[in-house]
């Protein structure tokens, strides 16, 4: 059996002083996943977590579109469309192999990857559109999502020695 699912986020609703959520919660920082928090009454015990989480730098969230725009997916069902009809080219891996969830320059690109400004411009701008990466200002990039885990759950295999 593999699994190929992963969260791309927590979100935290209610959490007292020290809960179980918050530990959820630090284990998605462990694994660069983005943590979200909704506010709660400052008088109310099962608050205090969430209101801290969002004190510490938690995404603060008052609707379902501060999730969506936060992890660029208000266009989830476009960028599918896009990622069929355009599959991924061997610029696009070039690239993709480059950059992480810090931001990098398109000129460092070009660099890393060896290819023309013109040529990692418009591969950028496909990939953009395809929700693979996401430009963070100034002309740098970061990867939108990591490569998807496979896990392999049948056992090791054996080496027929």
């Amino acid at each position: 059996m593999c699994i190929r699912d992963r969260s791309l986020g927590v979100l935290v609703v209610e959490a007292g002083e020290r809960s179980g959520a918050l530990i959820t919660a630090r284990f998605a920082l462990e694994q660069d996943r983005e943590v979200f928090a909704v506010p709660g009454n400052i008088n109310s015990p099962v608050s205090v977590g969430a209101n801290r989480l969002i004190q510490q730098g938690a995404k603060l969230v008052m609707g379902i579109e501060d999730v969506l725009e936060e992890l660029n997916l208000r266009m989830a069902s476009e960028q599918a469309a896009a990622q069929v009809a355009l599959p991924e080219s061997a610029e696009e891996a070039a690239i993709l192999s480059q950059l992480s969830s810090q931001p990098l320059h398109v000129d460092d690109l070009g660099r890393l990857t060896g290819m023309p400004s013109y040529l990692v411009s418009s591969t950028l701008t496909l990939m953009e559109l395809k929700g693979m990466v996401q430009q963070t200002g100034g002309m740098s990039y970061v990867r939108l999502r990591e490569p998807e885990a496979v896990y392999d759950s049948d056992g090791p295999e054996e080496s027929g020695e």
